[in-house]
């Protein structure tokens, strides 16, 4: 089976990709991973007052008997305007955890749908040798790339993330901070030689045993 291959900004060359990039989609893993990263994101910091914590005096509103009202009791009760939330939201932990080898392989499968449709490509964001924004868009526009795009950058290559990250639609991200829902809710994908080799080394068909 011939290695898949990617559009080489600013040159009419392809690149080969990394043999991770042929895994076969696995539809159950994706959404698995990509919900796990969204759900991991929140900040879970919501918070409401109940019964017992909102500001209230503990006083009888009225006499129980002898005003021709409904007796009552706490003022506090969420039924009543300024009372607590019944069964409000509290500071938790949306983290949910997926496998190690599951949340590769999820990986391996988002970057494969876009080796398969042809809407990766490889920079090499060393030519970037000082920020440069109307560079960065060239290079996209000469390719055709449809938006959202993704570009995902070595966490040394600072002029080619300062030369992306003001294009509308675009997302620049380190690739040790790079998720399976990034992946896969790109229209494209732009990766550097150095984040290839990264992702390379992490998504290697052959699992770590550490």
């Amino acid at each position: 089976m011939a290695s898949p291959k990617a559009s080489v900004l600013g040159k009419t060359t392809k690149a080969d990709l990394p043999e991770f990039f042929g895994e076969p989609f696995h539809q159950s893993l994706v959404h698995e991973a990509a919900r796990a990263d969204l759900a991991s994101r929140r900040r879970g910091t919501a918070s409401t007052l109940t019964r017992g914590e909102v500001s209230f005096t503990t006083a009888k509103a009225w006499r129980q008997k002898g005003t021709g009202r409904a007796r009552v009791g706490s003022l506090g009760v969420p039924n009543r305007f300024g009372g607590g939330v019944a069964f409000g939201p509290k500071p938790r932990s949306y983290v949910v955890k997926v496998n190690r080898k599951a949340r590769r392989r999820a990986m391996r499968s988002a970057f494969s749908v876009h080796a398969e449709r042809g809407s990766v490509a490889v920079l090499d964001a060393a030519s970037f040798e000082a920020p440069s924004t109307k560079t960065a868009a060239q290079l996209l526009e000469k390719w055709g790339g449809r938006g959202p795009l993704v570009v995902v950058l070595a966490a040394e290559e600072t002029n080619a993330m300062k030369s992306f990250r003001n294009i509308p639609r675009t997302t620049v991200l380190e690739v040790g901070a790079t998720g399976v829902a990034d992946v896969i809710g790109a229209a494209s994908i732009v990766l550097s030689e150095g984040a290839l080799k990264t992702l390379e080394e992490r998504l290697g068909t052959k699992e770590a045993t550490a």
